[in-house]
């Protein structure tokens, strides 16, 4: 099929270290080592180029939500690249398969958010928020309201204003960011950041930092505060029941917007459509993409609140757009695959059974004496890996434990992810309970093998 089946694995990994540059790799370590070649996937699992099949639980890039091999996505793109492969949007110009997914986006999404913005990933709709909400403040009269709030170790994307909004420090090293007036506070991270108060004691304080900081900066310059409901790429950091209870009050005595990013969080992740859904959260804006499509094809959005819109169509021309915003083939993929979603209710079946199982069986790892704590929230899980287990104390080199970890979890065929030294999964969402059992005793033979290469006894 694709022209390279026939090629030994050590033949690709020679051309991939000669002529392909990946996304957030070490190439004189990969050239080192040699990549992982991927040559097929079906349901929950991927085949490597040796034949080992590989369980994966972290659904692509926290996307591949309905999972692999969903001849109905593919059979969509091909009827719709048949009919009209490509056009833009630009020059008051509009298509069929871009109007009827914004619809079904509006129907599905939080109360208020009735207008969609197409981009083609993530990152470009958190671009998009940025020019979008100083636009906005701009056409109110307010030019000085630019400043945008963000958490440490948040992740809202790559480009130059995502890895801005984005609080990783490493990231922000290499490109002389964050870009002005974008700034970060304390992420909700109970674990990390407790310090001996109750989850309910310290949701509120991580909350009032947000206020702090407006009250440092002054309301007057403040344009927005940005967050994601659960933070995916930082950690699964799933915050306490009272913090964003707390957001909102604060957020509701000031003149300043909320950007809920969904990119992770969307599309039945959580148990519910959105995580906005889950905390009760109304957003101004909302970025979203991955499971939209699914990952079967590259697309993203922002859901705009019929407030911002309106104070937009008053301020003429947005100078700004892409040349595959609501591109025609990915839109008609989004839509067959919102409508899988529905038809199989496969968020009612995160909800309802394989979150509960999940939950059940992860909070087991927490036995484990390399784990301080085992968290998971819908299908997003997390274990802390520790030292001494009590005291929570970390090992020494943070993240070195967690790469190790993550190395043994695919000898071992299942795919978890390292954030420093926390071991996270994401799952397709239309895992079975048996297989959460398999990715669960997976999970601890990957443990009980890291244990055994640090010396410690499991």
């Amino acid at each position: 099929m694709n022209g390279q089946t026939h090629r030994s694995t050590a033949e690709l990994q020679a051309l991939d270290s000669a002529h392909y540059l990946h996304p957030f790799t070490d190439h004189k370590q990969l050239g080192a080592k040699g990549s992982r070649i991927i040559t097929r996937a079906e349901g929950i699992y991927l085949w490597d180029s040796d034949g080992n099949r590989i369980l994966d639980g972290m659904a692509g890039l926290w996307c591949v939500n309905v999972g692999y091999g969903r001849k109905e996505l593919a059979d969509a793109a091909y009827a719709q690249m048949q009919e009209l492969p490509y056009y833009n949007s630009f020059f008051q110009t509009s298509h069929v398969p871009a109007i009827r997914l914004a619809e079904m986006l509006a129907e599905i999404t939080p109360p208020g958010l009735e207008h969609v913005f197409f981009t083609g990933s993530g990152s470009e709709a958190n671009d998009t928020v940025v020019r979008m909400v100083r636009h906005f403040w701009n056409c109110r009269g307010k030019p000085g309201k630019k400043v945008i709030i963000s958490r440490e170790n948040a992740y809202h994307g790559s480009t130059m204003a995502g890895a801005s909004l984005g609080g990783m420090k490493p990231m922000h090293a290499q490109g002389g960011l964050p870009i002005p007036d974008i700034v970060h506070i304390e992420q909700p991270y109970w674990f990390e950041n407790g310090n001996g108060l109750s989850p309910r004691e310290y949701g509120v304080k991580a909350a009032k930092a947000l206020e702090a900081r407006i009250d440092e900066i002054g309301e007057d310059r403040v344009a927005a505060f940005i967050a994601e409901p659960i933070q995916g790429a930082g950690g699964v950091i799933i915050p306490p029941d009272s913090y964003w209870p707390e957001i909102k009050r604060i957020l509701d005595r000031r003149d300043i917007l909320l950007i809920v990013d969904e990119v992770i969080c969307g599309f039945g992740r959580t148990g519910h459509w959105f995580g906005s859904d889950l905390y009760g959260i109304t957003p101004d804006l909302m970025p979203m993409a991955k499971g939209m499509s699914s990952g079967y094809l590259p697309i993203g959005g922002v859901m705009v609140s019929g407030r911002v819109v309106e104070t937009l169509s008053e301020g003429g021309e947005f100078f700004h757009g892409y040349t595959y915003s609501g591109h025609p083939t990915c839109c008609a993929v989004a839509i067959r695959n919102v409508e899988i979603l529905k038809d199989e209710k496969i968020v009612e079946h995160v909800r309802d059974v394989a979150a509960p199982h999940l939950a059940r069986r992860w909070a087991e790892l927490g036995d484990h004496p390399l784990v301080g704590e085992a968290r998971s929230k819908g299908l997003l899980a997390a274990l802390e890996l520790v030292k001494d287990k009590s005291t929570n104390e970390r090992f020494p080199q943070l993240g070195k434990t967690g790469t190790l970890c993550r190395d043994i979890c695919f000898d071992n065929g299942v795919i978890m992810r390292a954030v420093r030294d926390s071991m996270i999964t994401s799952p397709p969402l239309v895992i079975t309970t048996d297989q959460i059992d398999e990715l669960v005793d997976l999970a601890w033979r990957c443990l009980d093998q890291t244990a055994a290469a640090l010396g410690v006894r499991a």
